[in-house]
């Protein structure tokens, strides 16, 4: 597969993969984010971060932010503000194009613009609160809050390059990578977020207690496998993404999400899949933003990979 003959007969597969996943994940509304300028802007974190390099792969991130939503919907406070503020329900693709674009800003984007869109989803957390079904306040300032969307989002961005990419990470670079991007958290309001693995899986046994899988959980993940992903150049769907984001689910959020047995081998089988597709999703993805970025420091693209 990796003959220059090869790479020519699957170019125009590549080309229309990569067309299809920008058709996924690029937003309809214009940010203004300029990621090859200015030159020498290495932004919040560069080309010497443990960030840059779990980010920059994009099969590990498309099924780790799926595993961070299923686990978000856990959590009743957290889902009350997207339930009763978000578009989600209505624009799911909408959300999601949302949610990549902040995460790939604020990992590679130039320091302004990424500190600027921080402070724009601050705003939009300004507005963002109530009351629960049960009665219980909410705000999607509570620092609690956003140290648990924080959490579900690193711990499925982490496994989802550790699963999907098979590289030998040293412990000490996934825990560099915690301690780096815990900035971006702490920059929205969180507070004591987990700087290690070990700190992770202290957070995740002590809030185990306010999470439960109901009704709205239930609709919320409905409508999430309802969506249509139109990336069939390499023969995936959402029940690919989707199964292989399941498949990264902790064996707590595996029993709470009542993931039946038949459930975790449609979820195993199509992590099985995505894993063989990685090579060719990662070539149509090659000159991303994340490469744009390595280039706008002169940096050479190695600095995107362990391997």
């Amino acid at each position: 597969m990796g003959s220059p003959l090869t790479a020519w007969l699957l170019r125009p597969v590549s080309q229309r993969l990569r067309g299809q996943i920008l058709q996924v994940i690029r937003p309809n509304v214009d940010f203004g984010i300029d990621y090859d300028q200015p030159v020498g802007d290495p932004g919040l974190f560069g080309p010497g971060s443990a960030t840059w390099k779990f980010h920059a792969d994009f099969p590990g991130m498309m099924a780790g932010g799926l595993c961070a939503l299923m686990l978000q919907t856990l959590h009743p406070r957290a889902l009350a503000g997207v339930w009763d503020h978000s578009s989600f329900r209505e624009d799911t693709i909408g959300r999601l194009q949302r949610t990549t674009t902040f995460v790939g800003a604020t990992s590679f984007a130039p320091r302004a613009d990424a500190e600027r869109l921080i402070a724009m989803v601050d705003r939009i957390h300004a507005r963002v609160h109530g009351t629960t079904a049960d009665g219980e306040p909410y705000s999607a300032r509570d620092p609690e809050l956003l140290t648990w969307v924080h959490c579900t989002q690193v711990y499925g961005y982490l496994n989802g390059y550790l699963t999907y990419r098979r590289v030998n990470v040293p412990a000490s670079e996934q825990d560099r990578y915690l301690d780096e991007y815990r900035q971006i958290a702490e920059m929205l309001g969180a507070r004591d977020v987990p700087a290690s693995r070990a700190q992770l899986r202290e957070y995740f046994a002590s809030v185990q207690s306010e999470l439960r899988y109901d009704e709205r959980s239930r609709e919320t993940l409905a409508v999430l496998a309802s969506i249509e992903l139109p990336i069939v150049a390499a023969g995936l769907s959402r029940r690919v993404f989707l199964g292989a984001g399941a498949a990264l689910l902790p064996a707590w959020g595996q029993r709470l999400l009542g993931r039946s047995r038949r459930q975790r081998l449609q979820d195993r089988a199509a992590s099985a899949v995505l894993y063989r597709m990685g090579p060719m999703i990662r070539a149509s993805m090659a000159k991303g933003v994340a490469w744009r970025s390595a280039r706008r420091v002169n940096a050479s693209p190695d600095c995107l990979h362990f391997d």
